[in-house]
């Protein structure tokens, strides 16, 4: 009976240093419809909500944990004329966007009071891309009160990403985005 209940013990503390959760691999949240997307988080306390309009939708991600993943599936025929994300963090590291095809990077700083943002697509961060590109990734950086943030950590505000329209060429089922923010916790 000891014995079992050290393997027991042994088990949990495994499965917890794995970091499981009981929801898949990773953690994988629970996929759920929002309106025309189909949206899978890997973690279960990570939530994502949508604004949609007539200039695009925004999916509106919190991340608590600040390292995690999203996918999009549309559900409808097209994706909006304009898509971004706003991923309400402290920092951006690293931000990937992938649609099956190519994949967009970029991470953010802030320099001196202005913000500095890094593009490069298919892992080639030798090569980056300026604004002229047509897969240029924009970034702001927007504080608790509204306007841009003039320094990290962003205390109440978020990162909004817009993703270029040349992403959803071929019209994509769906795309995957994951983030990590370098100011967790």
């Amino acid at each position: 009976m000891k014995s079992a209940f050290m393997l027991l013990g042994l088990g949990l503390v495994a499965f917890l240093a794995l970091g499981g959760t009981g929801r898949g691999e990773g953690g994988e949240g629970t996929a759920r419809q929002v309106g025309a997307f189909k949206i899978t988080t890997r973690r279960a306390d990570d939530a994502v909500q949508i604004q949609s309009g007539e200039e695009g939708t925004v999916f509106k991600a919190s991340s608590p944990f600040g390292i995690s993943r999203a996918v999009v599936e549309r559900l409808v025929n097209r994706w909006p004329k304009a898509v971004a994300l706003r991923l309400h963090l402290k920092g951006l590291s690293s931000f990937h966007a992938s649609n099956g095809k190519v994949t967009l990077d970029a991470a953010v700083s802030v320099e001196g009071g202005k913000v500095k943002v890094r593009v490069w697509k298919d892992g080639k961060e030798e090569d980056l891309l300026d604004e002229k590109s047509p897969l240029w990734v924009a970034v702001r950086v927007v504080g608790a009160d509204g306007k841009p943030a003039r320094e990290l950590p962003v205390k109440g505000g978020y990162f909004e990403v817009r993703l270029p329209q040349a992403f959803f060429a071929g019209n994509p089922k769906s795309i995957t985005l994951s983030w990590i923010d370098f100011y967790r916790g």
